[in-house]
This record gives structure tokens, C-alpha cells and sequence, in this order.
């Protein structure tokens, strides 16, 4: 019996808040109507999205649909009532990512998605947020955010007031220096001590200090400060941190593996729920880095780094799990962070991978939800890309997988030098065009963007159409333009536009004033800057520095002018760019793009050896520039691994994999196996670009730095799976220069040597003829292959080690793919006097089975085959 209350003795208590009951009429009836916006799901995406409670990791491989399932949970979120979007923070790296976001949203829910203020970058969310509580971090509401040419402006007068050398400890180091600290949560006092004698002999912390200082003055803050600032107040002031602890009942955050150490420790502050009564960071054990940034000085203990919210410190000898132990458990909201640990390839700019593979134990009870269905590329492409990224210890472990077919294989193509490599890929790139294929669903993945020059010279040749993603085409980069002003100067000296870039660069103290007084005289005259010049340094008009800097100027063309005559158009170059003082420019250049400028220089110097002279090769360059390629015209993308995230395509060319190049020798040199795991990483970034084809390449000669040298395949070669791998022949060309296992060689049609000659290459092409009966595997190159994986399984297949007629057709891997030695043992001995064609003559100082490190007389240390050698 139901029984009744009167009216007058109902409580005027609150009534709470109603939610439907798990599996209770209300929840059945509303799963029975199915929003729209939920089908099409996969389970592991569905399952993403309708995870409402609680701490939530959605490790998305590339191509499962990722971005879908963040804004489907945000729809889902609004649509089932459990926030308002006010209430909802959704962090994206990008403002494009964010504008996609919410026009999907408005797709989604049939209506324009307002009143999300919260959802956008780290950036923009974190300047918001300071402009707020200006006044708490010395500023005003109305602060101006600094680009990098203000950072540097502004950090060369504190140079200039401490007196410190410019040339010696550059602007921009420091600035590179400062903004690596604001990423990791840094601030000056924090600095540990060994870093900031990085700079100026001790006096990086001093000068943080007082940029720090002088920015508050300026009412001025950088891009690192808008979290760094954020996170102080946060700690300072635990009542403002709890105002957005409560207003924010959910977090999403896109591309987790890409976090530095201030947006993870920004995030974890928010993320705790607001009942904590302290701001703590637990579960996390700090690295060096992490260590110094969490603590605030050497006398503060560890339960003061609690009360600031930091993780207590590793001590000497204390575990992992002691460390982790001795933080306490923060209670945590609803954040789901959705990334793929595998695709983390920006370690070089701050990122760090350690925050997604922590994720369980920064959120203790935290679901991980694997999303391994990929809607993009073929079986074999995802094949190869899994056991490729397997091999890296430091992930929490996933396979992609298709429902589509298996697609063709991925192929491997070795070719005897770069230029072969160019040659090849711009052949096959016209095949796929002649079957009907869009060039805009090509796409050549390089790992430096010094390689692409080869490919753009070859596209012109060829009337390819490209573009160039992520940054401008090879001959328009600033230093390259720089250079080509100095050679067309000494090409034409009434080239007023090459002379007027240059003049002033690099620095000569020969600013605006002095080049609109060139000008001023060249119109009166009615002759070139250039000429200008000569006559004005004759007279008084100039300050002495600047006549003085001047005339050396003119001195120097007229120098290189006469060299043109008697040097080498090559050698003029590097001479011109190291007389000038362009190429110490940029070595004194701390900024992370500074070695790219250099290499790049180098690779012009290269470029120039095909012409006969300057004016040839200038005239190319015009051509070259000549090109106005529209936004929408179909072309071929040109653009490095690091750029290429995000993106996809039909057919994938990934050239350059060789040790030193890819794997980078700098990355292994600098960080070791973290490195080489970050290399991996963006290995299997590069193939999973790939809808239906992804095509390797490697070359046996490229030259780095200026020299010729014999390159070694990748190790990552070997780590992709037999199954999914076919070696192809190169069609630029001949590959490893003979016969053998990469490839046949323009050789193989000749029945038999014609005559006879006494020079070393004839010697050796003779002997590998004489001997190469005996093998299976062929070949010139150097390699005497026993019946290996490069072999035809069946015994009863041709001798592909002698000159035939015969072709061969693209060899199929059925077991290890080998790129290294077989095992054969060399005739040479340690300490031996040898002979190479192209590097002179040496001493063996090393061997492995048929390859040698050879101690060259004039070329230094080079690996080389050994029978590319012969005894001196």
C-alpha cells in the first residue's frame, strides 16, 4: 500500500539531481532511440565514446578514426545532459584541429555548436585563463604575447647590458634555451645550475631572471609563459585552481603523446577533482629533467613540493615504485586523453612520450581502451608498419589491422646514388600518372629536407608538377636565396635586387639608411647599386664603420670576380659563402633550424657540380623559380616525415632509409636509444601515410657533407616482416652498381666483355665475373651470397651471378630481409695498403665479413665493400 504524506509535513529540503539508473527502464528507453551521430561506430570507438566516467586513455593507431571519436564523445556528452558546453575542456595542438572539431559538432547535432568557449590549443586556453588573473602574475588583462623576432630583440639588449658577446653566446641560443625551460615548467629559480652554465659562462639563469624581469616591465609575455604563468597561479592560489576544477566536469585532450612537461603538469592540476584539498601532482617519478623542473629551490623538503603542487623527488636510491609511493593520491575527474604512443615523434622540440605510457599511473583506476581497426591502408602496409614499431621497447603495445584486402606489398628498391633514387621514383611517379592516378595522391616522405632538392631538380626536368608541404621549395629558402644573391651578384654586378639582399648580410652594420643612400645615388647616376657603391666609398657621405664595412664589400666581388676565371664554379661558392662569413652566420646560429640551413647550403654547393659553369647553372635556377604552381593544381607533395602527420595518400615514395640519414646519426649521437626508438617511431609515421602502396628506397653513394661516401642500408630494413616485402629493381638505372640482390644492372644484356683493359674497375668486373659461377645471389657490389633471403626458394633457378641475357624479374623475401654483410669472410687482413677508385688510397682498419672501414689518405674513414678495393 502506497502511502500518502500530507501536504503541510513535505520537507522543504533540495530535491537532488536525477540520473536514469543503470539497465533501469529510463536507461533502456533512451539507449532503444540510438542518436544518429553513434552509428557507423565501431565497438572499440563506441565503447570510447559512451566511457563517461572516470579517467579514460583511447590509444588510437594511425588511420582508426581518432578524431571522430573525440567529437562524438563531445556530442555525446551534450546530448545525454551530463555537462553544458561551458562545462567541457577540449585541448587541441592546433587552431585548424579545433575549427574541425566544432564544425563536426554542429554535423553532428544538427545545430551550430555556441558557447564552447573552452575547446582550443594549450595556447590559447592557458592566455585566456592569465588574462583573467593578469594582475597575479604582474601583468595587466591588456599584456602582448611576444613572437620569436621580439624575444630576440628583446634578450640582445640584456646581452648588450651585461656585456656579453653576441657573436660568441647568440640571441637566439638563449631564447632557444629559455623557451626549452618554459616547456618543461622551469622558471628561474628552478634552473638547475649545470644548465645555466650552458650559457655565457653560468649566466643563463641570471639573464631568464631578468627577462623574466623585464617582460613584467613591457607588460609583455612569450608563448611559453601563457601555461608557465598558469601554472604558478595554480599552485599559489588554490582557490582560483579550484574555480576550474569545478567548472570543468570533463577533459578531452587530443594528441597526448605529443605533450611537453608544462601542458602535462597544466593538465594534472586541472584534472584533479575539486574536493583535494592541496594541489598535487601524484604518480609521477621525475626523470633529471622532470626532477629539477618540479623542484623550487635546494632548501625546500619534499612535503613543500607537495603543498606546491609538484611530486615529491626522486631521491639517490630510491625505487620507482618507493617514488611513486610517496605521492599521494589526488582524487581525479572525468579526462579522457586520446593519442597514439607510437606516433610520438616530436622529442626534439619538447614532447614527451613518458606522459601517455605514465597514463595508468598518473590516473590510478584509468581505463585503456585500444582503438586497432585502421580505415586507411592495406593489409601489408599495416603488416609492415606493426612488426616495424615492435621492435621499440618504451610502448604500451598494439597491432593495426584491416577488414579491406591485402593489397600489394611493400616494396624495397636499393639504387647506386642519389641521383639514380630521383631518377627512379620520377619514373615511377609518371607510370602511376599513366594509369590514370591524381598526382595529389602521391607523396614523397624525406627525412631531411636538404634531399629534397634532387627530387624538385628532377621534377623540372621532367615537367612533374610538386609542392612542397610544411615549409617552402628548396631553391625558396632563405638561405638559399641568400646564396644564389651572392653568385648572381658576381654574375652580373647590375643585379640590384641580389645586391640589396645581401648587402647588409650577414651583419655589417650597413642598415636602411645606407642602402636608401646607395639608391638615392645610383638614380642620379643612372647606374647599379653595385657601382653605386664603389663611388661611395670614395667620398665622406658614409660614418667611417659603415664606409669602411662597405668597401670590403665591394673588394670582395671584385675578388670573386677575378677567381671566376681561374676556380672551379663549385669551389667559388664555398669559398664566397665562407669569405663572407654567411656559412660562420649560421654555425654560430644556435636555433634547431640552424643545422638544416647548413646542410641545405651544402647541397647547393653539390647541386652546382652538374653544370658546366655559373651562368648554366644560374639559368637552371631560373627555370627552376619559374614555376607558379596554384593551390589546386594536381601535383606531386614533396615533404619531411615530421610534416607529414596527419595526412595520407594513395602511393607513398620513402626515400633516403640509410644508416646516418634514417636512422639520423645526430638523433642516435644526442639521445641515444631514445633516440633511436623516436626514429622508429616516425618510420612508422612515414608507412602508415600509405592508403594502397608505400615504396623504399635507399641509395649505396650519397654525399653528406660535401663528400661522396658509401652508405650502409637501414637497420630498419631488417625489421620489417619477410611476408610483407618485395625487393623491386630500381628504374632510374642500374642498382648497387652490378648484379646482385637489389637489383640488375644495365650490365646484365652483355653476353661478354668485348676487349680488355688494365684499370682497376675492369680488374674487378672481371674477377666477379670469373668467380661468380658459384653464387646464388650474383653479384657486383661486393657480395658473395650463399642461398639467401633474397633468393628464389626453388634450386633450379637461373645463375644470376654471371653477365647473361637473361633478366630478372622483382625478387619476393621469404625469410629475414638482410641489408648487411652475409657472413662471407674478406681476403683482406687489418693494417693492409689498399686502392679505391674514388676515394685514393687508404688502410683497412676494420672488418666485417666483406665490408671494411678503410682509413682513407685523403677522404678519412669510409665503410666500403670489399670488392670496391683492390690491394695497393
Amino acid at each position: 500500500m502506497i502511502r500518502m504524506t500530507e501536504p503541510s509535513k513535505i520537507t522543504s529540503q533540495n530535491v537532488p539531481d536525477h540520473q536514469p539508473a543503470a539497465g533501469g527502464i529510463a536507461a533502456r528507453a533512451r539507449a532503444s532511440v540510438g542518436p544518429k551521430y553513434l552509428s557507423g561506430l565501431n565497438p572499440e570507438q563506441r565503447e570510447a565514446v559512451e566511457t563517461l566516467d572516470g579517467p579514460v586513455l583511447v590509444l588510437a593507431g594511425a588511420g582508426t578514426g581518432k578524431t571522430r571519436v573525440l567529437t562524438t564523445r563531445i556530442a555525446h556528452i551534450l546530448s545525454q545532459g551530463r555537462a553544458r558546453p561551458a562545462e567541457i575542456l577540449s585541448v587541441t595542438f592546433t587552431n585548424k584541429a579545433a575549427r574541425e572539431m566544432k564544425h563536426r559538432l554542429g554535423q553532428m547535432l544538427g545545430h551550430a555548436v555556441e558557447g564552447m568557449p573552452w575547446l582550443g590549443t594549450f595556447h590559447s586556453i592557458g592566455g585566456r585563463i592569465l588574462r583573467v588573473h593578469a594582475e597575479l602574475a604582474q601583468l595587466k588583462s591588456n599584456f602582448t604575447v611576444l613572437d620569436v623576432d621580439d624575444q630576440v630583440r628583446l634578450l640582445k639588449q640584456l646581452l648588450q647590458a651585461d656585456n656579453i658577446d653576441d657573436k660568441r653566446w647568440p640571441a637566439r641560443m638563449l631564447a632557444g634555451l629559455i623557451d626549452g625551460w618554459k616547456n618543461r615548467g622551469l622558471m628561474p629559480s628552478q634552473v638547475p645550475s649545470g644548465e645555466a652554465a650552458m650559457f655565457a659562462n653560468g649566466k643563463g639563469g641570471k639573464l631568464y631572471a631578468s627577462y623574466q624581469e623585464r617582460l613584467k616591465i613591457l607588460n609583455a609575455a612569450d608563448f611559453g609563459d601563457l601555461l608557465l604563468e598558469n601554472i604558478r597561479i595554480f599552485r599559489e592560489h588554490p582557490d582560483i585552481l579550484r574555480q576550474y576544477q569545478q567548472r570543468f566536469k570533463y577533459i578531452l585532450v587530443d594528441e597526448y603523446q605529443d605533450t611537453n612537461v608544462a601542458q602535462y603538469l597544466w593538465l594534472r592540476l586541472l584534472s584533479q577533482a575539486p574536493s583535494a584539498t592541496k594541489a598535487v601532482v601524484p604518480g609521477r617519478v621525475e626523470d633529471a629533467n622532470y626532477d629539477a623542473q618540479l623542484r623550487v629551490g635546494e632548501s625546500r623538503d619534499e612535503s613543500s613540493a607537495l603543498d606546491s603542487g609538484s611530486a615529491p623527488s626522486a631521491h639517490p636510491g630510491m625505487t620507482e615504485q618507493a617514488a611513486i609511493a610517496a605521492a599521494p593520491n589526488a582524487p581525479t575527474k572525468n579526462i579522457c586523453c586520446v593519442g597514439d604512443d607510437d606516433q610520438s615523434i616530436y622529442g626534439w622540440r619538447g614532447a614527451e612520450v613518458d606522459n601517455i605510457l605514465r597514463f595508468d599511473h598518473d590516473f590510478p583506476g584509468a581505463k585503456v581502451i585500444r582503438l586497432e581497426r585502421n580505415y586507411r591502408s592495406t593489409g601489408h602496409i599495416l603488416a609492415a608498419a606493426s612488426h616495424l614499431i615492435a621492435h621499440n621497447e618504451g610502448r604500451l603495445g598494439k597491432t593495426l589491422r584491416t577488414e579491406d584486402q591485402d593489397g600489394e606489398k611493400v616494396t624495397v628498391t636499393g639504387s647506386w646514388d642519389s641521383e639514380e633514387e630521383a631518377r627512379g621514383i620520377g619514373e615511377e611517379i609518371e607510370q602511376i600518372q599513366r594509369r590514370g592516378e591524381k598526382l595529389n595522391e602521391i607523396a614523397i616522405l624525406v627525412r631531411a629536407s636538404y634531399q629534397m632538392r634532387e627530387f624538385e631538380d628532377r621534377f623540372v626536368t621532367l615537367g612533374l608538377p610538386y609542392r612542397v608541404i610544411g615549409g617552402p621549395r628548396f631553391y625558396e629558402r632563405a638561405e638559399i636565396r641568400d646564396a644564389l644573391a651572392y653568385l648572381r651578384v658576381i654574375n652580373s654586378p647590375a643585379d640590384d635586387l641580389a645586391f640589396e639582399r645581401i648587402v647588409n648580410v650577414p651583419k655589417r652594420g650597413l642598415g636602411d639608411a645606407t642602402v636608401q643612400m646607395l639608391h638615392d645615388h645610383a638614380r642620379k647616376r643612372r647606374i647599379p647599386l653595385f657601382e653605386a657603391a664603389r663611388a661611395v666609398v670614395e667620398t665622406d657621405e658614409l660614418k667611417p664603420k659603415a664606409r669602411g664595412s662597405l668597401r670590403e664589400v665591394v673588394a670582395q666581388f671584385d675578388r670573386w670576380r677575378a677567381q671566376r676565371e681561374v676556380t672551379a664554379h663549385t669551389d667559388l661558392a664555398q669559398i664566397v659563402l665562407d669569405e663572407s662569413g654567411y656559412t660562420e652566420m649560421w654555425q654560430k646560429d644556435r636555433s634547431a633550424d640552424a643545422a638544416g640551413r647548413l646542410e641545405n647550403l651544402k647541397e647547393l654547393v653539390r647541386s652546382m657540380e652538374e653544370f658546366e659553369n655559373l651562368q648554366g647553372f644560374l639559368e637552371h635556377i631560373s627555370l627552376v623559380m619559374d614555376r607558379d604552381s596554384g593551390a589546386d593544381e594536381d601535383a606531386v607533395s614533396l615533404m619531411t616525415l615530421h610534416s607529414a602527420k596527419g595526412l595520407e595518400f594513395d602511393n607513398v615514395f620513402l626515400p633516403g632509409w640509410e644508416e646516418g640519414l634514417f636512422p639520423s646519426q645526430r638523433t642516435l649521437d644526442e639521445q641515444g636509444r631514445a633516440g633511436l626508438e623516436e626514429e622508429r617511431r616516425l618510420g612508422h609515421v612515414g608507412l602508415t601515410r600509405a592508403r594502397r602502396r608505400a615504396m623504399i628506397y635507399f641509395a649505396t653513394n650519397r654525399r653528406i657533407h660535401g663528400t661522396w661516401s658509401t652508405t650502409i642500408p637501414s637497420r630498419f630494413l631488417d625489421e620489417l616482416p619477410a611476408a610483407n616485402v618485395e625487393i623491386t629493381e630500381s628504374k632510374g638505372g642500374s642498382a648497387w652498381g652490378g648484379t646482385g640482390g637489389y637489383g640488375a644492372s644495365r650490365f646484365d644484356d652483355m653476353e661478354a666483355f668485348g676487349s680488355t683493359y688494365s684499370t682497376p674497375g675492369w680488374q674487378r668486373a672481371q674477377a666477379n665475373r670469373n668467380r661468380g659461377g658459384g653464387r646464388t645471389g650474383g653479384g657486383g657490389g661486393g657480395f658473395e651470397e650463399q642461398a639467401s633471403s633474397f633468393s628464389s626458394s626453388s634450386s633450379s633457378g637461373p645463375d644470376f651471378g654471371s653477365f647473361s641475357s637473361r633478366r630478372r624479374g622483382p625478387l619476393t623475401i621469404e625469410g629475414e630481409l638482410v641489408a648487411k654483410s652475409t657472413g662471407t669472410t674478406s681476403e683482406f687482413s687489418l693494417s693492409d695498403r689498399v686502392f679505391h677508385q674514388k676515394f685514393g688510397y687508404g688502410r683497412v682498419t676494420k672488418i666485417d665479413g666483406n665490408k671494411l672501414t678503410i682509413a682513407f689518405d685523403k677522404a678519412g674513414e669510409k665503410k666500403v665493400v670489399d670488392s670496391f678495393v683492390q690491394r695497393a
